[in-house]
């Protein structure tokens, strides 16, 4: 099992880092580690031999938190920051329709899938978004978090 990043190397979280009850004096699902932020890697290491694990140091937030390798990238590497996350509900701004039809309408609750990071660097980010029978690829700027008020309603449809 080879390791991607080496002693000292400064990486990059790229999801939100919770705490799975390993990390002393916190709750149990308590934020560790905001995605985006970077820190140096201190140890490497394994978990059930089949799994890289990293000791990084994020000095920003004054910790020591064990990493997936899958969790980490490389200061060289593209990077956009998403306002949401993997299993996040946010709802829609607008109305979505695929081919002219209204397929999920303004205000709908949904639950982000996955994030798309644009790696042409132009720092697009598009969701893989699963709505009540629909499951839809929404660009970052047509969805709100659920306790941002909705705008004034509008007319308009936003494809997909």
């Amino acid at each position: 099992m080879r390791s991607r990043f080496d002693f000292g190397d400064e990486v990059r979280v790229i999801r939100n880092v919770r705490n799975d009850g390993t990390y002393p004096n916190m709750e149990v699902g308590e934020l560790l580690v905001r995605r985006g932020s970077t820190g140096h890697v201190l140890d490497i290491g394994s978990f059930l031999q089949d799994q890289v694990i990293y000791t990084v140091h994020f000095l920003d937030q004054g910790r020591k938190v064990g990493c997936r390798e899958e969790e980490l990238i490389g200061m060289d590497e593209p990077w956009s920051p998403s306002r949401f996350e993997a299993r996040e509900k946010v709802r829609t701004r607008l109305s979505l329709a695929v081919d002219g039809e209204v397929r999920v309408p303004a205000g709908t609750v949904g639950e982000v899938l996955r994030v798309i990071r644009d790696q042409a660097g132009e720092g697009r980010v598009i969701y893989h978004m699963i709505f009540p029978g629909q499951v839809l690829q929404v660009p970052e700027a047509l969805l709100e978090p659920l306790d941002a008020l909705m705008d004034e309603p509008t007319d308009g449809e936003a494809p997909v």
